[in-house]
Parts: structure tokens; C-alpha cells; sequence
């Protein structure tokens, strides 16, 4: 249940009538509104370990999406950072694809997996990407509109297929944080799985040579890192961490570090949500998420000496960013409903509605 599938959600709350059509499912890791609606899988749901490595299986996906016949609906809404939008509609039927992102491990990303895997993955990466790459686009020939959850997204998408795509922020769950009480103390935040493009580092280095407190939730931090790191007495590695936990952590830093680059940037959201500002490098979905000067500020360098600079920055005018008064944390609240459920839904149905307008 990550985000693609809270977007699903969403839109089976908007068209409770819905089929849905997918290479894997698993049951028991999914919600009860999900299992609540017929499923359909491909071959690809038979294969060895499937629900484990269905990832493996990618280069398989495009050829199974001829087992769906869609040819009874009028409205089909591909949810695509994998082969998804390559399904045949109704010729009458209306294609609305949600582009997290062009597949990475095609384009834009394609050296760095490949720099990554093992040598029989290399060897047929070389062998299958360009044919799956002339596909990927051939396919984007069958949707009517794209949409996506950022401009930084949008701009790859025009990239990729010379397609224009709205921006259609997905939904996040910003009312389980708009109540939260801040009460600010002496420590900053960097939440998040650590895996090496969210730039952990950056946060942590920063903190280090700036004599600055700095909390670490989330799990994937190297065991000799968080060794090395908690030398210093500054670092504190919470691992993973529950809900509760990660209000707490919010409520109390005195701003979210957010130091990598992503499609969307959920976790700012969240943290303006708590009315926790967010110190952000500038790029990436972030520049959506953060409202500059109002929740947050970004720094230009991805580099620790950067970050830091942006610290010293914030720290000199951080009653700005307060949200202890009602009108301090009204601020928060304008900035981020806009990225809400039912904002998302709002956007959707009238993207669909204009097309019956037509």
C-alpha cells in the first residue's frame, strides 16, 4: 500500500463501480476497498514468486496486457510507472493515463541500473530495452490525455512522448496531520526509506560539521554508517517507524530535511501538514510540494556545505515559518489542501467530465 495504490483507492471512491486490471495482486497486502472490486491479472500473476519479484518479470508485461479485454468499458484510467498504458480500449472508449513517471529504468535512469546489476541483467538489459523503449512509445499513441503528479514530471513526459500532460497532484493523507500540536525542540528531521537518491547523506554531513541535532527515521541506513555517524553524539537512527511515532517526530523538529530528488515529494507534504517547515534542494517534485518563503526554503547544491548555508538561512528568520498561532498554521493549511483526497478526486472528475463535454 505505497502511493500508486492510496491513488487507486481514490479513484475506486470516485467510480465505486470499477473494474480493476493488474499483472500482480496480492490480496492480503492490499486494503479491503481494493479487494472489495473485481480483479482481473495476466498470465504474469501465475508465474514462480511473482508477487515477490514481479519487477523480474517486466519485460514480459507488455505482451501480457493483450490478456485484457476492455472492449465493454467507455472509460479506462491506466495507472503507469510500468508498462500499464499499452492496453487496447474501445476504439469510443476514453484513455486517461496517470503518469507517475516515464519508466526510469528505461530513460532517464537507464545507465544507473544498468551501472548496478549484475552482469546477466546487463546482458539482457542491452538486448531488450531498445525494443521495450520503441514500445513505451508507441504505446502512449493509445491514451487520449496524460496526467501527473508534478511539473517535474509533466516535463519528462513531454520528453519522452512530445505529449503534454496536466498536473494533477495525487493524493495525500494531510488530515491525519492537520490537528497535530507543534511543539518545536532542538532537533532537525530526515524522514524516509535511505536509499541512495533520497541523499540521507547530504542531511546527515550537514548536521555534523554544523554541530546541529539531526533525527533519522526510516529504514535501509547501512549498519557501518550508523556506526560511523553516531560517533559524533549529533545523529539519532530511530530505524523504522510507526505513525504515531512519525506525528511525534514531526511535532516536535524544528524542520524536515529533505535533501533528494523525487517525482512528487509526499513526505514535505505531510511535514507542512504537521506545520513542520522543510529545507528542500531545489529540483524535483519538491518544487510543487514546498511553498517557498511560506513552508519551507531550498537550497541549490546538492552538497552538505549547501544545505548548510539554507540552515543558517532559515534559523535566522524561523519565526516566519511558526506555527504555533492559529494564523501561523493557517498558512500550512491553504498550502496543502490542494494536495488532498478529495482535491485529487475534484481534478480527476473534471478532467473526465470535459472530455463528455466534447
Amino acid at each position: 500500500m505505497r502511493g500508486g495504490e492510496k491513488m487507486l483507492e481514490a479513484l475506486l471512491e470516485l467510480y465505486p463501480d470499477a473494474d480493476i486490471y493488474t499483472h500482480v495482486y496480492a490480496p492480503k497486502a492490499v486494503s479491503g476497498l481494493i479487494n472489495s472490486h473485481r480483479v482481473y491479472t495476466s498470465y504474469i500473476n501465475k508465474l514462480p514468486l511473482a508477487k515477490k519479484l514481479y519487477q523480474k518479470y517486466m519485460p514480459l508485461m507488455p505482451n501480457a496486457l493483450k490478456d485484457f479485454n476492455l472492449q465493454d468499458y467507455d472509460l479506462v484510467i491506466s495507472s503507469e510507472a510500468g508498462p500499464a498504458k499499452g492496453v487496447v480500449p474501445n476504439p469510443n472508449a476514453y484513455h486517461l493515463c496517470y503518469c507517475h513517471s516515464p519508466m526510469r529504468y528505461l530513460w532517464d535512469m537507464y545507465h544507473e541500473y544498468f551501472r548496478k546489476s549484475s552482469f546477466p541483467v546487463r546482458f539482457f538489459m542491452k538486448r531488450l530495452i531498445p525494443g521495450l523503449r520503441v514500445w513505451d512509445i508507441s504505446s502512449a499513441n493509445m491514451v487520449d490525455r496524460f496526467v501527473t503528479n508534478s511539473r517535474y514530471v509533466a516535463k519528462r513526459v513531454l520528453r519522452t512522448y512530445n505529449r503534454e500532460a496536466e498536473v494533477v497532484f495525487g493524493p495525500a493523507s494531510i488530515e491525519k496531520f492537520l490537528d497535530l500540536e507543534r511543539k518545536p525542540q532542538d532537533y532537525y528531521l530526515f524522514f524516509g526509506q535511505a536509499v541512495g537518491y533520497k541523499r540521507a547523506d547530504i542531511a546527515i554531513e550537514a548536521c555534523i560539521r554544523s554541530g546541529r541535532r539531526l533525527v533519522v527515521a526510516g529504514a535501509g541506513m547501512d549498519k557501518r554508517d550508523i556506526r560511523k555517524y553516531e560517533k559524533s553524539g549529533l545523529v539519532d537512527f530511530r530505524g523504522r517507524v510507526s505513525d504515531d511515532e512519525v506525528k511525534a517526530l514531526l511535532s516536535g523538529a524544528r524542520a524536515l530535511l529533505f535533501p533528494g530528488i523525487e517525482d512528487f515529494g509526499l513526505v514535505p507534504i505531510e511535514a507542512n501538514a504537521a506545520g513542520c517547515p522543510v529545507i528542500a534542494f531545489r529540483r524535483g517534485g519538491a518544487l510543487d510540494s514546498v511553498k517557498e518563503n511560506v513552508t519551507g526554503v531550498f537550497f541549490d547544491e546538492q552538497s552538505p556545505a549547501s544545505l548548510i548555508a539554507a540552515l543558517e538561512s532559515f534559523e535566522k528568520r524561523e519565526k516566519d515559518f511558526s506555527a504555533i498561532t492559529d494564523s501561523g498554521r493557517e498558512k500550512y493549511r491553504r498550502h496543502v489542501e490542494q494536495f488532498s483526497k478529495e482535491a485529487f478526486k475534484d481534478r480527476i472528475k473534471n478532467i473526465v467530465g470535459e472530455r463528455k463535454r466534447i
